[in-house]
């Protein structure tokens, strides 16, 4: 592994169209300008970060960062958590599982598995504002190995 930083390619999985535009809004606020790629399934989602052969390693040339929804039409948030996590190349991704579901067990469950921030996000378009918002703080600041 080569000494440069990778340019971080933000992973967003998010099937409520209102949703996506408020995060990625929020997060290019806050002073992102990483590419965003946006899925509103879960299938397509795996297939573009797992590639073809299933090793992560297609798109080893950028850092991906996840927001990942958990309810999703096609599949869990958990099952594609798990996925990733259990990816060589992938399971060092930091995965921030944004979803409307506030119930301790799913969100340990989603800690366990390795997320790193989980965010409820209130039905209170302010408060979801918000989090996005630090979000997006967080990110601009975070450097990704």
């Amino acid at each position: 592994m080569d000494d440069q930083a990778k340019p971080v390619l933000i992973i967003m999985i998010e099937d409520d169209e209102g949703h996506a535009r408020l995060i990625e809004k929020n997060i290019r606020r806050a002073g992102v300008r990483n590419e965003i790629r946006a899925f509103t399934h879960g299938t397509p989602a795996l297939a573009f970060l797992l590639g073809p052969d299933g090793q992560g390693m297609v798109n080893s040339n950028q850092a991906p960062l996840i927001l990942l929804d958990l309810n999703l039409p096609d599949m869990t948030g958990i099952d594609i958590l798990q996925k990733v996590k259990s990816c060589e190349s992938l399971k060092r991704a930091p995965v921030i599982v944004l979803t409307t579901t506030d119930d301790q067990r799913e969100i340990q469950r989603c800690y366990d598995l390795g997320a790193n921030v989980y965010i409820t996000k209130p039905v209170d378009y302010e408060n979801f504002s918000n989090a996005i918002r630090q979000l997006g703080l967080f990110l601009s600041v975070m450097q990704i190995p």
